[in-house]
């Protein structure tokens, strides 16, 4: 038997947890999730639900290296991935919000985006 049996979570450093809600939460259309009473009283931040999975923002403090996301969006970079139902409309959201959108391959239905903190973030058709 395997040990890691799923993903659980994925987790980004933000520098401002409520500039992300607005990425997360409006743009993307996660849902919000309560986090547990000990980790609000030590930082903020914000949980949602993708799917089976949870999307963690960690607001951190200026004085830590939490390390730097690539400088430029390159889809060969690490980034995380979120299913998509339609493109197009996507495309079109994510420009009505005044996100750059990196189109590789509309054919497979792979698109890229920055969060506000530059991590790079996949939104592919789901087609499974």
């Amino acid at each position: 038997m395997p040990l890691a049996l799923a993903a659980h979570h994925m987790s980004f450093p933000v520098r401002d947890v409520e500039r992300s809600r607005v990425f997360y939460g409006t743009v993307l259309g996660l849902v919000e999730k309560p986090r547990p009473p000990q980790l609000v009283a030590m930082f903020p931040g914000a949980w949602y639900q993708a799917g089976p999975c949870e999307v963690h923002l960690i607001q951190y403090p200026e004085s830590m290296d939490v390390g730097s996301p690539p400088p430029t969006l390159n889809p060969m970079a690490r980034h995380a991935a979120f299913a998509i139902a339609d493109y197009a409309a996507t495309v079109a959201a994510l420009k009505t919000h005044g996100i750059e959108v990196l189109e590789t391959n509309a054919e497979v239905g792979q698109m890229w985006v920055r969060d506000p903190d530059g991590h790079i973030i996949e939104l592919i058709v789901d087609r499974g």
